[in-house]
């Protein structure tokens, strides 16, 4: 018995334990040996995550696509796990540390903090597991992975030492991105652009052999800044080489006799250099170049074979005695003495008195206000500074280069395609892949050094100690690399590390390469390109076939989700309040390809309402008796009614199937929910009661089986996107009408067979029951439209034989649907009414005496005006360009979403007009 009401929290967990206990999400389940594999690995969420949009949004397509695929016979792996999460991880614990009044990590040392952070993952880690559970994630739990477990940590070590051997993992000197709060290198992924109120200093910096005077410009040139402290690591002063201002030092340059600067309060001689790279459009055309603390300026620097001078320590703070690189040919004095001061000093310290002391001397030029983007730890929240360190690194050119190929040879392609150029764009211009991070959880970088640096990269100690002796011809005491490997690393080999590489596994061979990777396009080249670099190289094969690209979900205004604007909207919540399927099918309706979801509670409340329903159906066909029945053929049906239903659903079958294979998600859910609630539900089930209320005999027994057929289609159908309470009706339904009420259910719906419905199409029912829903349909549109609440008459102008014995068949459905008093039949429209096109056959609607048709074309007339103003007014913001560059993205959209919505009022408005002008 279906309960009354849809009450989702008291099924889903039920439902989820019944698919767990049955094992319903295993892959190589016995029966499908024989089937073709489809195989899924799930972008591996943090260990210290918790589930929010974003992840609700990327794990309900991927759950669609595998239970889909699963009720098409396939042998579905949608591989789990999560991702160590190295900085985050480290922090959580050291956070938990400290509240508890504990040891800190150095404290501890490094064993016993990584024993703390093993417990701590035991104990708390991973609790986003459960949260995709309460989604509906049919994962394969039983093969849980985790990027430190003991397989993946020996796959991560065997790929470092093999790319190391091919000369594709090097130690190198190089800028990274540097938390000098967490003191580590991290990814770009890593770091936030924050829009910053500064300054732009501009400077001035002496020639050498001129007497400096601030108020002769021939005895200086003027460089501008944001960052005055990095100033002390300047080494040469860059100007575009066709700046005719620049024309005597860019000759000088060329000629091999670089005029020179002297570097303010430090002595330092640099020159005067000529690259592309200083702008002649911007301040005074001359830049300073800091290559140790500028990622541009190390690129100037290695062009030109100069210096690098970091003029920090991992702290942030001036790092200036004993720094060889920094007094490199600096001549001693006075001021130099003073400058050396600074050392131990913080550099936004710093910064004010080296800006104090360059005003004494008359070297500042201007202060500008200066608005721009300073990049910060999105988990320290400090200041990143570009940092000079040694680092290890991944060749990432030669690995990209079978990676271009394999997508531009259609290998792997991704959906929608424009992100191909995406891909295209970062990998073509890649730069060495920084890979190793100064902390301690996470996979440690597998090498040993000996007394006098040299490096053994190996599987395991024993290895590099037997390396070693070899090296020296004696036993050599070795001493571990500290660093970890950045958790992109592992994460890069993790479509064929979760299926057992290095070990040649059943899995392996089965699942790879798999089917698809559903992704954001924020990790196009954090993740997905680096997996189709170590994919290709290590198992000679593209990771996946397609490569689909979700976009972002937004809040009801377009706006981006965050948690300073107050405006994150948290999915667990939703599905506390709606239900999971409600907030899934949400989720799909919006994801239109290349479009952003503007996602609003609103939303998930209407389509928990479709939820709702979709349950009152199932409780109106159990109140009727319509069950399965034993040996019922529907394609054999002779009512009109029931082949058009029949024909209706093998058509919305047909368009769901077409539209998941191309990934059309929303289009799926779009014509789900109209077929549902419209064609079935509205429609079908509503012309149907008078049948079902009639006398028992075949039409009532017919009926009452199609009825059920259908609804058991309808919860196939729609499994994917609401498994829950498609799960749950699939078996509170399960009683057929046979003796001993048998179940007439073989299986969980979860593993029940895909529809495939070929042979339904039925043309002449479409046209008969299509005429009576167009019929209806027009007439309640033109009441809504003028306010006609009584009932009024319909005459069919000059219609055929046909459309009167029709319109006879159904008349008392159209009277009783459409509000109609009398339908009658004549040559011509009769004067005074309006006029409807209903599949070629003109309906005339007598109105006069019942509607003012003059005032009601005069109201008409004043709604068009007002609609003509709104799209007026927004096409005059769409023409503005001032308009265009300083809106929100969002705020433009929503200016043409008015639009859209004014012109399809407009239209509805003219086609009244329109009718109403026969009817005068």
């Amino acid at each position: 018995m279906i309960e009354k009401t849809y009450q989702p929290a008291q099924i889903e967990g039920r439902i989820y334990a019944a698919w767990e206990r049955a094992g319903a999400f295993r892959a190589g389940r016995s029966e499908r040996s024989a089937a073709a594999p489809y195989c899924i690995v799930i972008p591996p969420p943090n260990v210290t995550g918790s589930l929010h949009m974003g992840h609700a949004l990327n794990n309900t397509l991927q759950d669609i696509l595998c239970r889909f695929e699963r009720m098409r016979g396939k042998d579905v792996l949608w591989q789990p796990g999560t991702d160590h999460a190295g900085i985050a991880t480290q922090m959580v614990v050291e956070r938990q540390l400290m509240e508890r009044n504990l040891p800190g990590r150095r404290e501890l040392g490094r064993e016993k903090f990584l024993e703390r952070v093993w417990q701590w993952k035991a104990e708390s880690g991973g609790a986003i597991v459960n949260q995709l559970k309460r989604l509906g994630a049919s994962c394969d739990w039983s093969r849980e992975r985790f990027t430190m477990d003991e397989g993946l940590s020996r796959a991560v070590v065997k790929v470092f030492v093999q790319l190391y051997r091919a000369g594709l993992i090097y130690k190198d000197k190089r800028l990274v991105n540097w938390d000098p709060k967490l003191l580590t290198a991290i990814s770009d992924l890593e770091v936030v652009q924050i829009e910053t109120k500064g300054h732009l200093w501009h400077l001035r910096y002496p020639l050498e052999g001129r007497s400096f005077d601030p108020d002769d410009p021939s005895t200086f040139i003027v460089v501008a800044t944001t960052r005055p402290e990095t100033m002390l690591g300047d080494v040469a002063v860059a100007v575009h080489p066709e700046d005719e201002r620049y024309k005597a030092y860019v000759e000088a340059f060329r000629a091999g006799r670089p005029a020179r600067v002297i570097l303010p309060l430090v002595g330092r001689r640099i020159p005067i250099i000529a690259d592309e790279y200083s702008d002649p459009e911007k301040g005074s055309g001359a830049v300073k170049i800091t290559p140790a603390h500028d990622f541009n300026d190390f690129e100037v620097g290695k062009r030109h074979g100069l210096p690098q001078i970091n003029i920090f320590g991992t702290d942030a703070r001036l790092a200036l005695k004993g720094n060889a690189e920094f007094l490199a040919g600096v001549p001693a004095s006075g001021e130099l003495d003073e400058t050396l001061g600074l050392h131990g000093v913080e550099r936004f310290a710093a910064r004010k008195q080296i800006v104090a002391r360059l005003k004494e001397r008359g070297l500042v030029a201007k202060v500008e206000p200066h608005t721009h983007a300073v990049p910060h730890g999105d988990r320290s929240n400090v200041v990143i500074e570009p940092f000079l360190t040694d680092q290890w690194y991944v060749d990432a050119r030669k690995l990209a280069q079978p990676a271009i190929a394999a997508v531009r040879a259609g290998k792997t392609r991704f959906v929608p395609q424009n992100w191909e150029n995406t891909y295209f764009n970062w990998m073509e211009n890649i730069q060495p892949w920084c890979i190793s991070r100064q902390l301690w959880w996470g996979h440690q970088i597998p090498a040993w050094y000996g007394p006098d640096g040299a490096v053994f990269v190996a599987e395991s100690e024993a290895e590099a100690r037997a390396a070693a002796q070899r090296h020296y011809g004696r036993t050599t005491e070795l001493t571990r690399d500290e660093d970890v490997l950045d958790t992109w690393f592992s994460s890069a080999l993790w479509p064929f590390s979760t299926l057992g590489w290095p070990d040649s596994t059943p899995e392996l061979d089965r699942y790879y390469p798999t089917n698809v990777l559903v992704t954001g396009f924020d990790i196009i080249f954090f993740w997905v390109a680096r997996m189709m670099m170590m994919g290709l190289h290590v198992m000679r094969q593209v990771p996946f076939r397609d490569v689909y690209i979700h976009a972002l979900v937004r809040d009801e205004r377009g706006q981006k989700m965050s948690k300073s604007k107050g405006n994150v909207i948290d999915p667990l919540a939703l599905i506390d309040q709606y239900g999971a399927d409600a907030l899934r099918f949400t989720l799909a309706a919006m994801a239109a390809q290349g479009r952003d979801i503007k996602l609003s509670t609103q939303r998930v409340e209407g389509y928990r309402n479709f939820a709702t329903k979709l349950w009152n159906a199932a409780r109106f066909a159990e109140l009727n008796e319509c069950t399965v029945a034993p040996g019922f053929r529907p394609e054999a049906a002779e009512e009109t009614l029931n082949r058009w239903i029949a024909h209706e659903v093998a058509k919305v079958a047909r368009e769901v199937t077409r539209s998941l294979e191309a990934y059309r998600f929303n289009d799926a859910a779009g014509a789900l929910y109209r077929f549902v609630w419209n064609v079935y539900c509205d429609w079908y089930l509503e012309l149907a009661k008078p049948l079902l209320a009639g006398p028992d005999g075949r039409v009532k027994q017919e009926t009452r089986a199609m009825v059920a057929w259908v609804r058991d289609i309808v919860l196939k159908l729609l499994h994917p996107f609401m498994p829950f309470v498609t799960e749950e009706l699939w078996a509170v339904t399960a009683s057929a009408a046979v003796p001993g009420g048998a179940s007439a259910r073989d299986s969980l719906l979860a593993l029940a067979s895909w529809p495939d419905l070929g042979g339904f199409e039925d043309q002449a029912a479409e046209a008969e029951i299509g005429w009576v829903v167009d019929l209806v349909t027009a007439v309640r549109s033109l009441r809504a439209e003028m306010n006609v609440a009584a009932p009024i008459p319909m005459v069919l102008a000059g219609a055929s034989a046909k459309t009167q014995t029709r319109a006879a068949r159904w008349a008392d459905v159209i009277k009783r649907l459409a509000r109609i008093s009398d339908i009658s039949s004549a040559a011509s429209p009769p004067s005074g009414a309006v006029q409807l096109i209903v599949r070629g056959d003109i309906v005339a609607l007598p109105l006069k005496g019942i509607v003012d048709l003059v005032a009601e074309q005069a109201r008409l007339a004043r709604e068009m005006q007002k609609a003509d103003a709104d799209i007026a007014r927004v096409d005059a913001k769409l023409g503005n360009a001032n308009f265009l560059a300083r809106a929100p993205e969002e705020v433009i959209e929503e200016e043409k979403e008015k639009r859209a919505e004014a012109l399809a009022r407009k239209a509805r408005i003219a086609e009244a007009l329109e009718r109403l002008k026969g009817a005068a």
